[in-house]
């Protein structure tokens, strides 16, 4: 192959490893996940309690796993982020947890066809002078049919998850050299069914606005999209 000019950190996470947390290794993510809700700067909005999590596939960087989360509150809105661990071989220590929350829900958006999630980890640097964000994000797709998910930099795929109950998880370069990420969904012949980038609209810096009314979480059988 001749050489590339798009000099990127690629597949630099390690594919997922385990199941989606449940018993009581559930119960210790979410432990660590509601005490990162409770510690999140709302600016005095009421935002409410978490309800059901779901969590979503691993993802092991630079020797820390993280195990991304999203769960409704009994208000509406919705909290995201993730716990992360190591594991030196005794079993997983040094656990950290960051939340975020929105009201910018999957139901209140039709033309979505996948709903995203993502937070920068860190920064990784690359040639002369320029660095990109190290960056986790998860998810499921809206639409039947998704077999993989991958995540591309300049149409250059930096990352790429296969679908667990219809969830995945990505770790991936971001905003380099005036790039940035598009998440595409894949179809078990390798034809393309989706692609949102995660900077398509910004409402600015405007506060989230509140939910008309509680929602339940979008927990659709797999391969068929959350009732609106």
């Amino acid at each position: 192959m001749p050489p590339t000019d798009r000099f990127v950190i690629s597949f630099a996470a390690e594919p997922p490893q385990q199941s989606l947390p449940h018993g009581r290794w559930a119960d210790v993510l979410r432990e660590q996940f509601v005490a990162a809700c409770a510690d999140i700067d709302s600016e005095g909005e009421e935002i409410g309690t978490p309800g059901e999590i779901r969590w979503f596939p691993d993802r092991t960087f630079y020797a820390r796993t993280y195990v991304p989360a999203v769960a409704r509150t009994d208000v509406g809105y919705e909290v995201f982020g993730y716990v992360s661990f190591t594991d030196a071989g005794e079993g997983p220590e040094d656990f950290e947890a960051r939340a975020d929350f929105t009201a910018d829900v999957a139901e209140a958006n039709p033309d979505w066809r996948l709903d995203l999630n993502e937070m920068v980890l860190g920064s990784w640097r690359g040639e002369a002078g320029s660095s990109a964000e190290m960056t986790l994000v998860w998810g499921m797709p809206l639409i039947a049919g998704g077999a993989l998910v991958t995540a591309e930099l300049a149409d250059h795929a930096v990352d790429q998850c296969e679908l667990v109950e219809q969830r995945f998880t990505l770790i991936a370069a971001d905003n380099y050299r005036g790039d940035y990420l598009d998440i595409k969904l894949w179809d078990r012949r390798g034809e393309p069914l989706a692609v949102e980038s995660l900077y398509a609209e910004d409402d600015g810096d405007e506060e989230p606005s509140a939910p008309e009314a509680a929602l339940d979480p979008p927990d659709a059988p797999p391969g068929e999209a959350p009732a609106s």
